[in-house]
């Protein structure tokens, strides 16, 4: 898929912006030991003459002594050895974590065991061991602040070097992308799909400049090389002339958001970094707190900001380093210029070029009013482009529990997260099953209505009216997932199955197809039995991408009750009479667990399919996956992010079985959360649309064919200019939406 908004980890974004950031800092900052006084008296100048910013600047200083880092030459061949840049942005990015495993993993300097692969909880957790910081707590140690730690990781990914005008001018920033100026050229080389058996680099110091409000300003890595020679800066040796570089740059280049900019007010984090820079910062027109900070801790609102940075959608470079305009015809993609949006728009083959796609976009971006019609307090403020999430969850004290899984924020020792794959919800035995929807603030469930709802809900506002919720509550982002199963089984398989007579059956078998985040949300489908309480209902996630270690596992959730009984493996219901009740009594929710591909999965036919933010074209397993929902001829239902998404979902399907998609929906029960777009403007919510499958007809059935995708439209043989169109170029596109 050309765009991966909506699937890829939050993180990986985030990453790249960090990293994007920090190779044009060391580009421009030159050699460690060049004299400031030669080369920086331009840019101090510069600097004096910025506006004041009113908020504290914070320049952190975070020691390492117990991570190391392994890289390894992956399964693929990229620039170089290590994470090469064309993983992280090239043609084909990676979505998850777990994808960059075979480029890089974490050691102990201490044991010399190497650490679980591609998880950055374990890494933080291990400097704020040493260092003692934490996003909800903080214990400086000695004289050094540590500021609340996020999900970045920088040593984990290297962005792709600066692309050439001619590299872009062919197609820009694939595997012609240089090598990171940082990386170390030494570094051994190993064997395809082997990890590197040299020494691990160790990242000795990091410095960290933010503002008082947890805006990242700018990045600098202190990073020892292998087996003690020095590669990017050893220790914190001339970390004085560091630090004053990287705030210059960052006053000059801010990586977060806004123009350039200079403090009113610097404080610094380190007793002796404090002293050497007396001297330096008032050169900058700053002026330096009197003493460092010995105690530090985040001020109640602070948190990481979201990524607010933009990509070019071809060279991928980021917004601090060229300025971005949208396509000026569709206005859904993102470009540094008239080269990179020639050469999308000349893209072989046809169908993957800006050209053919530019039409459909327009029409995408057209939905943007329509998905953002929704009535919650908030909504003008979380469908805006400028969404930042982390601070609207922390604003509102939404830090825990499930919420946990939308921030990229880690909580600080002695706060409880449940890792992945363990099944948090399996410890509220006994308790509330709404406990890890809640924040630190009032209850966000009321209780169960007594009477079952009267009337089919088809809109959040009739929901929340009979749920009794008020419309400043968020829980919509976390209830998006059960509110669509209802909304598929009362309204959209009775439309388009309604020879199934689904309203009208006592239990329904549900099989949620490649889960991952669903099934990590597992008690919000509690919801279900308030919402259907007399049908008992049986959900089965299936995915490879589910815990191996849940594999068959079996769990009942009880209608009647709070308790949650458990049967690993047995495939046997705590209560097994749950489905042969009489009618008109409460059922109970089956849970089942299968990690695998879904076409491997054996066992009794569903009743339903459903699946969540699909994305047919990321995933190879779908090829196989589809086939085998085409042999059962099961109503399958899909959601997707964007429209977009959908027409890419309808290729694959076309592809893999002969067969096709029913045109997409907007989805009623869709998340408030506008999602974030690195290289497009287009709107993208989780779970933003909904379709289903429509099954290539048996031999000799005598039924119509599936409809195929409708014919593209005309498209112009030339693409915008981005400034002022010429006139030979304004007709062709104006047509093209006329006869659309």
């Amino acid at each position: 898929m050309e765009f991966v908004s909506g699937y890829r980890d939050e993180f990986l974004d985030f990453a790249a912006l960090l990293f994007g950031w920090f190779r044009k800092f060391v580009a421009e900052r030159g050699a460690v030991g060049t004299s400031l006084e030669g080369r920086w008296w331009q840019l101090e100048a510069q600097i004096r003459r910025l506006p004041q910013d009113p908020a504290l600047w914070v320049l952190h200083v975070l020691p390492n002594r117990s991570v190391g880092i392994s890289l390894g030459q992956g399964a693929e061949p990229g620039p170089g050895p290590g994470l090469g840049s064309a993983r992280l942005l090239g043609d084909d990015p990676p979505l998850h974590l777990r994808d960059l495993s075979p480029y890089v993993s974490f050691v102990s300097l201490e044991d010399g065991e190497e650490g679980e692969e591609e998880e950055e909880e374990d890494e933080e957790e291990e400097k704020r061991e040493e260092g003692g910081a934490g996003t909800e707590k903080v214990e400086p140690e000695e004289d050094r602040e540590l500021a609340p730690s996020s999900r970045e990781s920088p040593q984990e990914t290297n962005p792709p070097g600066e692309s050439e005008e001619a590299d872009r001018e062919a197609g820009g920033g694939k595997d012609g992308c240089r090598e990171d100026r940082v990386e170390n050229e030494t570094r051994p080389q190993k064997t395809k799909g082997q990890r590197s058996e040299a020494a691990p680099l160790h990242l000795s110091c990091l410095l960290l400049v933010t503002d008082e409000h947890g805006t990242i300003l700018g990045i600098d890595l202190l990073v020892d090389g292998a087996q003690g020679t020095a590669s990017w800066g050893s220790g914190t040796e001339n970390l004085a002339p560091r630090a004053y570089a990287l705030l210059c740059h960052s006053m000059a280049c801010p990586m977060g958001s806004g123009d350039p900019r200079k403090p009113q007010q610097l404080t610094v984090g380190d007793a002796r970094l404090h002293r050497e820079l007396e001297s330096l910062v008032p050169r900058l027109g700053v002026k330096l707190a009197k003493t460092p900070m010995r105690t530090w801790g985040p001020r109640p609102g602070f948190t990481f900001a979201s990524l607010r940075a933009r990509t070019c959608h071809v060279c991928h470079r980021h917004s601090f380093e060229v300025k971005l305009t949208p396509c000026p015809q569709c206005s859904a993609v993102l470009y540094c210029g008239e080269a990179c949006l020639r050469a999308d728009w000349r893209r072989c083959p046809d169908d993957v070029s800006h050209r053919f796609w530019c039409p459909r976009l327009a029409t995408f971006m057209d939905r943007a009013g329509e998905l953002a019609a929704l009535p919650f307090t908030y909504t003008a403020e979380v469908t805006s482009e400028t969404f930042n999430k982390e601070a609207f969850l922390a604003s509102r004290g939404l830090t825990r529990g499930y919420w946990t899984q939308l921030s990229m924020l880690i909580p600080g020792p002695g706060s409880s997260r449940h890792p992945r794959g363990h099944m948090p919800s399996l410890s509220l035995r006994g308790g509330d099953p709404y406990q890890l929807l809640q924040g630190d603030g009032p209850a966000l469930m009321p209780p169960v209505p007594a009477d079952p709802p009267r009337a089919l809900f088809g809109s959040w506002q009739d929901y929340y009216t009979w749920r009794g919720l008020s419309l400043d509550s968020p829980t919509a982002v976390l209830l998006t997932y059960p509110l669509t199963v209802y909304y598929v089984i009362t309204h959209l398989v009775p439309q388009s199955f309604p020879e199934l007579n689904i309203q009208n059956k006592q239990s329904l078998k549900i099989h949620v197809v490649e889960a991952g985040k669903e099934f990590d949300l597992v008690m919000v489908f509690w919801e279900l039995l308030v919402l259907l309480p007399h049908v008992a209902l049986e959900l089965q996630f299936v995915g490879d991408g589910l815990p191996p270690e849940s594999d068959q596992q079996h769990f009942t959730l009880q209608r009647d009750g709070p308790e949650v009984s458990v049967r690993p493996g047995s495939g046997i219901s705590a209560r097994p009479s749950s489905g042969t009740k009489e009618k008109g009594a409460r059922r109970d929710l089956q849970i089942k667990v299968s990690a695998r591909p879904y076409h491997l999965l054996q066992g009794p036919k569903p009743d339903l399919v459903i699946g969540f933010n699909s994305g047919f074209g990321l995933k190879d397993t779908w090829l196989s996956s589809l086939p085998r929902l085409q042999s059962l001829r099961v109503p399958a239902f899909f959601t997707e992010s964007s429209e977009y998404g959908c027409v890419m979902d309808d290729q694959t399907m076309a592809v893999a079985t002969g067969g096709g998609t029913s045109p997409p929906q907007p989805n009623p029960f869709r998340s408030p959360f506008r999602l974030r777009a690195a290289d497009n403007c287009m709107p993208w919510y989780c779970n933003a649309f909904i379709f289903h499958l429509v099954y290539k007809p048996a031999q000799g059935s005598g039924t119509r064919s599936a409809p195929g995708p409708p014919p593209p439209s005309p498209t112009p043989s030339a693409p915008p200019a981005l400034t002022r169109r010429r006139r030979g170029e304004k007709k062709p596109g104006r047509g093209a939406r006329r006869r659309r």
